[in-house]
């Protein structure tokens, strides 16, 4: 039956070769199930459904990925978005995470119709390949302001406003061992280096003291504090427009790339047949739908389902064995419990570390690409905003063509996305 509805012998693997695939998959992203709770749930979130939600959410979502796009691509809730929803829309804008909820529902409804109507596709060929590439390297860096604020390594200082902490405590050593052990067993090509590293500290942190040892395996806890608490009227509220703006573009950039260059490795999308890109993007787009609803930030296809392709994944089937995956770890909240912040935060910062390779792909060698590439992504850690860096790099964009007579090289959606974030500061000011 599996062979029949996955075609695995046409696309020339095999049901172990699969089943391996989907494992490695698994042990590349799976990192998610320690992170996401710990983001979100400094908005106040239950911790413990916040894991259940986020295992249910990547379960649900490589399972649509694996049933309607027969795929080998693992979703989850997407790094860069969890943060920019927790520190921004409710850490600094003041928005409940219930209104948060509300507008990652909006966003994949959004998602879910301009995939339908084809202008998606549209909006991606608008965007400046330099902009796009900025935009993931200012994810990063957003992620790695915040990696080194909560691991301490980065403090408060009134004279220069940023400082080094204080590096002999145990807090920010083992954030920093957390780090060198990743780098180094990624680095040596070992399948779940990112895993393996926060494992590694929670263990050190327990040993001295920093967290407690709570199990490993029990029953998963009740996902009723986040389940269907999201609120779609309080996401209407003007001051979240913008919001809903930067999750639609962030999921469309994101997953329409992660999509395309996975599926690519994978052999695909071969040149001038048929693909299954449509059918994907819309799983994405339900997957997003289906996590606010559980209780958690954007879903997403993830890079790391390269390392399955790498292995041979080539089916639904890689995608249907992270599903499953995820489910069996619903049974180790404990475990999750107990990691600390010390622990993440190391994970954030080297995802950080290869986001920032997106800034190869930008036109250096033209200002008028590369300047507003480069407020794009540094904007993005200096106002602790994804949102103003997008609103400066579009609007910056715009300026420099049209001041340097190229106004024409501007794309419609291009100039619709600036004056919108122009039409945000002029309605709402700076956040």
């Amino acid at each position: 039956m599996l062979e029949a509805y996955f075609k695995i012998k046409e696309e020339g693997s095999s049901i172990r070769t699969e089943i391996i695939a989907g494992i490695t998959t698994f042990l590349t992203m799976s990192y998610i199930i320690f992170v996401n709770p710990e983001i979100l749930s400094t908005t106040g979130m239950d911790r413990n459904a916040v894991f259940v939600a986020t295992c249910l959410a990547a379960a649900l979502g490589s399972a649509i990925m694996a049933f309607v796009a027969r795929w080998p691509i693992g979703m989850a809730p997407g790094m860069g978005l969890n943060a920019f929803f927790a520190f921004t829309v409710v850490g600094a804008m003041g928005f409940t995470w219930q209104q948060a909820l509300g507008a990652v529902f909006i966003s994949g409804v959004i998602f879910l119709l301009l995939t339908v109507t084809g202008v998606r596709r549209w909006l991606v060929a608008g965007i400046p390949h330099s902009m796009r590439s900025a935009i993931a390297a200012g994810i990063g860096l957003f992620l790695a302001i915040i990696a080194l604020k909560s691991s301490e390594i980065v403090v408060a200082n009134p004279a220069t406003f940023v400082g080094l902490g204080d590096l002999t405590q145990t807090g920010p050593l083992l954030a920093i061992g957390g780090f060198f052990i990743i780098a180094a067993l990624d680095a040596l090509k070992v399948r779940g280096a990112i895993l393996i590293g926060i494992l590694i500290i929670t263990v050190l942190s327990m040993m001295l003291g920093v967290s407690q040892f709570g199990g490993i395996v029990s029953l998963p806890p009740s996902i009723a504090p986040t389940f269907m608490q999201l609120d779609v009227l309080g996401a209407l509220h003007a001051g979240l427009a913008h919001v809903i703006l930067v999750f639609v573009l962030v999921e469309i950039f994101d997953a329409t790339g992660t999509l395309i260059g996975v599926a690519k490795r994978a052999g695909l999308m071969p040149e001038g047949k048929p693909n299954r890109l449509g059918r994907a993007l819309m799983a994405d787009s339900t997957a997003i739908l289906a996590g606010s609803v559980l209780g958690t930030s954007s879903t997403t296809a993830y890079v790391e389902s390269a390392s399955g392709v790498q292995a041979g994944g080539r089916t639904g089937l890689t995608a249907l064995v992270v599903a499953l995956l995820f489910l069996a770890a619903l049974f180790f909240s404990p475990l999750a419990g107990a990691v600390p912040v010390y622990a993440t935060a190391p994970a954030l910062l080297y995802v950080a570390c290869l986001m920032m390779r997106e800034l190869l792909d930008v036109e250096w060698d033209e200002i008028t690409e590369a300047a507003p590439a480069a407020l794009t992504a540094l904007i993005m850690p200096f106002t602790y905003s994804i949102a103003n860096g997008l609103a400066f790099g579009f609007i910056s964009y715009a300026v420099l063509k049209t001041l340097t007579g190229r106004y024409k090289d501007v794309h419609l959606a291009t100039w619709l996305v600036a004056a919108l974030f122009i039409i945000r500061f002029v309605m709402v000011g700076g956040e």
